[in-house]
């Protein structure tokens, strides 16, 4: 019987050894260094969500020197974070064969912060006033906020990511990121900043969308489904379970990075429904609409940003989302 025992015992890990070395390798590039707002994919890689979908995944930081499209255009990423959902129509309008897979935030965590105080608590109120945007807002959902609210391009002023002077100014205006910046501010100044987001005056684009080559989605869509279900699932289990595992590897990969900091962001997201809200509430994480495409599309076009005729099914697809992946995982 020993021999047997050892024959099983050699038969299994054999078993599991060939499993382990058929592991698919995935690279894949976020769009700004490890914090929070990458959680999920942290999550599915520290508690092996990826390693049970078969998937060896690198996960790449980005950063301001760092241009993870290009990357990816290039072949050397399989999958990247697209900010939003301009650089998929961007795709389309200059004829690049990649599209967005899932769309991980249904809302766009953007937002304008200002001081308490002055009179700037309100979209409307800033109508006219300067704000330190950066050039990537300017082409991007400054038009909306222009469009609906009256803005106009004079008030701009460039933004260069340091917070110091909107600290000297009470009278600044300024782009931020919800989970970040309104921390960094009240840790810095020890007041609670104005923060408009964007989603809720009614931005209709989707954020940290996910893109992949159209190549990848014809050659290997079960390598793509994997990959999207183990990110999905990662997600609920950061938004929902115990972060531990994700902000662990966050903190690993960028020292920068505080638990309170942590803390805040993963609570930005829950609080503000930026990942489960809307659409996503029935159908899953991930989830995308024709609907929504259109009417984002038909936004932008009318401010000139794209031809009224462009074929925004090309910048997309549903192949691999709107499945209630995960859901049970929500508690």
């Amino acid at each position: 019987m020993k021999w047997f025992a050892a024959l099983l015992a050699l038969l299994v890990t054999s078993v599991i050894a060939g499993r382990a070395a058929a592991a698919d390798k995935v690279i894949f590039g976020l769009d700004w260094k490890a914090e929070a707002e990458y959680g999920g994919y942290y999550q599915a890689a520290a508690t092996g969500l990826y390693a049970r979908h078969g998937l060896d995944v690198s996960i790449q930081q980005g950063g301001p020197q760092v241009n993870h499209t290009q990357l990816l255009l290039a072949g050397r990423l399989d999958f990247n974070i697209a900010s939003n959902s301009f650089t998929a129509l961007n795709f389309v309008k200059q004829s690049i064969p990649f599209r967005a897979v899932a769309a991980m935030f249904q809302k766009d965590p953007s937002v304008l912060i200002a001081h308490p105080g002055q009179g700037n608590d309100s979209f409307a109120a800033l109508k006219g006033k300067p704000i330190l945007i950066s050039a990537d807002t300017r082409v991007g959902w400054w038009n909306f906020l222009r469009a609906k609210y009256g803005y106009d391009d004079s008030q701009i002023r460039p933004y260069t990511f340091n917070l110091a002077p909107f600290l000297a100014d009470k009278a600044a205006i300024q782009q931020g990121f919800l989970g970040s910046e309104p921390f960094s501010i009240k840790q810095a100044a020890g007041f609670q900043p104005v923060v408009l987001l964007v989603a809720d005056a009614g931005f209709a684009g989707y954020a940290s969308l996910i893109a992949a080559s159209d190549k990848l989605i014809q050659a290997n869509p079960d390598l793509v489904r994997r990959f999207i279900d183990a990110s999905i699932e990662g997600w609920y289990s950061y938004l929902y379970g115990d972060p531990a595992p994700a902000n662990a590897l966050i903190k690993q990969n960028n020292p920068e990075m505080t638990d309170a900091l942590i803390a805040y962001g993963r609570d930005s997201l829950k609080a503000h429904g930026i990942l489960d809200s809307g659409d996503a509430l029935k159908t899953g994480i991930g989830t995308m609409t024709p609907a929504r495409w259109a009417e984002f599309h038909r936004t932008m076009a009318k401010q000139g940003l794209y031809p009224a005729d462009l074929d925004v099914g090309r910048a997309y697809t549903l192949q691999f989302v709107n499945k209630r992946v995960g859901m049970e995982l929500k508690r």
